[in-house]
């Protein structure tokens, strides 16, 4: 008797509905750019300590 295993990789299968991509509001760009640029100073910063 065969088994139907709950596998990992059907999570990451094509949807049946493909999603309309939207373009990002300026809002969100602006929101985007402030995390990145605090990752980027968090990640001198902590660099700086351990190569210090």
């Amino acid at each position: 008797m065969l088994i139907k295993l709950n596998s990992i990789l059907h999570i990451f299968a094509r949807q049946k509905e493909e999603k309309a991509e939207r373009p990002l509001t300026r809002k969100e760009w602006i929101n985007a750019d402030r995390i990145v640029m605090l990752v980027l100073i968090l990640s001198v910063i902590i660099g700086a300590i351990i190569f210090s």
